[in-house]
């Protein structure tokens, strides 16, 4: 199960304080596992998928490209992901469920 928390937040901040993440330098989703593990770009995007079990277990199978490429990659839908699916005019409000899943 995967838990939330934004990176201005004070959990956020704790998280990445310990680790010794720059996030002056990382303009990515920010993946941290238990422990001192952490993943940025496809490598979270992928580890990501590899939680969701099922078809997204396939996703790995793209670990054997190197991760300068496929940070690139991720870098592209990232500039482009409004422009191809579109932004909503305001956030959501979150259902008390989705809420649970969010730290501090």
């Amino acid at each position: 199960m995967f838990r939330y928390a934004a990176l201005q937040s004070k959990i956020g901040e704790e998280l990445v304080a310990e680790r010794g993440i720059d996030t002056s330098k990382v303009d990515s989703i920010i993946l941290i596992e238990p422990g001192m593990a952490y993943y940025t770009k496809s490598d979270a995007a992928l580890e990501i998928g590899q939680g969701f079990g099922g078809f997204w277990k396939a996703l790995s199978l793209f670990t054997w490209i190197p991760k300068t490429f496929r940070d690139a990659i991720y870098d592209f839908v990232a500039r482009n992901r409004y422009r191809w699916f579109g932004k909503k005019e305001a956030c959501m409000i979150p259902t008390p469920e989705l809420q649970a899943k969010f730290l501090g």
